[in-house]
């Protein structure tokens, strides 16, 4: 892959997690899929799973196991009720963790709701050459994450520098 200041699409995949909704109104996850491709990346694969540690962490892990895949976006369990699970099943799959994207997010969401940005639990990685960030579930946050982070990040043209451009050394030894 190279990377020249061109747009290079990137293979996605959505994962959201929820114990309430259904694909059918998964508008979170909805609003992924389509922001990706409109910006003219690819779906790979879109699916929807209840808040159990064990199936997230097994469908994240097919997917960063498949080297066709470039990055997981995953919608929801990031809050602090009891079955809110996702950083803990995604978090040992990581092989490094991208704190300045959580901390990014907290602060452009602090814009838009106030002190209730400290409930986000937000976060991203890299595992197996594979870009992933945990999102909340509400549509706006998703919203936010696209627009402010993501879009950009996931543009090669993107200057000085984006994730992209990472993407022929991620695999160095």
């Amino acid at each position: 892959m190279t990377v020249q200041n061109q747009f290079i699409p990137l293979r996605l995949c959505v994962l959201t997690v929820s114990d309430s909704r259904t694909l059918a109104d998964d508008t979170s996850g909805q609003f992924l899929a389509e922001a990706l491709t409109a910006a003219g990346h690819r779906l790979h694969e879109r699916t929807l799973l209840r808040d159990d540690r064990y199936a997230i962490r097994a469908q994240v892990a097919a997917w960063v196991a498949d080297a066709d895949v470039h990055g997981v976006l995953i919608t929801g369990g990031t809050g602090f009720t009891g079955r809110d699970s996702t950083p803990e099943a995604v978090r040992p799959l990581l092989d490094k963790e991208m704190p300045g994207f959580g901390e990014l997010f907290r602060m452009v969401s602090f814009e838009e709701i106030g002190t209730s940005s400290l409930q986000s639990r937000a976060f991203a990685g890299l595992s197996n050459q594979t870009f992933i960030f945990g999102l909340p579930g509400s549509t706006s946050a998703c919203r936010t994450a696209w627009d402010k982070l993501l879009r950009a990040q996931l543009d090669a043209r993107t200057q000085p520098c984006n994730l992209v451009g990472l993407l022929p050394r991620l695999g160095e030894r």
